[in-house]
């Protein structure tokens, strides 16, 4: 039997993710280790965004070699979320993250939208 399921999926020219500002982001802070902490606060300029992340063209300039914390693929994992939740969980994370940033009618929560409402068929 096959069921659709939402996937997530990142979108271009975003970055919400790379606000970094400690203040705003506790939650994240509470489910690194003590490494990643410190790695973490490295890497928070004076703006509160990822000193590694381009704003002129919203990339991320160390993307390839980036930390784990920064890749969605390691959410669940870092939060201890079941694995069958893990799309759904990365989803609420970025809309949070999104919504926060650039307000929840911006141009890029309704690009995210549109791209997590591509269905996806999983044999379950």
């Amino acid at each position: 039997m096959k069921k659709s399921q939402l996937h997530w999926k990142c979108i271009k020219n975003c970055g919400a993710c790379c606000r970094l500002a400690p203040l705003e982001r506790s939650e994240a802070l509470k489910a690194l280790s003590t490494l990643q902490t410190e790695e973490y606060l490295n890497m928070v300029g004076k703006d509160g965004w990822c000193i590694h992340f381009d704003t002129g063209s919203r990339r991320c300039k160390i993307y390839e070699e980036r930390p784990d914390f920064c890749k969605v693929s390691k959410l669940a994992h870092l939060f201890n979320v079941a694995e069958k939740n893990k799309n759904q969980f990365a989803i609420q994370c970025c809309r949070q993250q999104i919504r926060s940033i650039y307000g929840g009618k911006s141009l890029e929560m309704r690009t995210f939208q549109r791209s997590q409402a591509q269905k996806v068929e999983k044999n379950g």
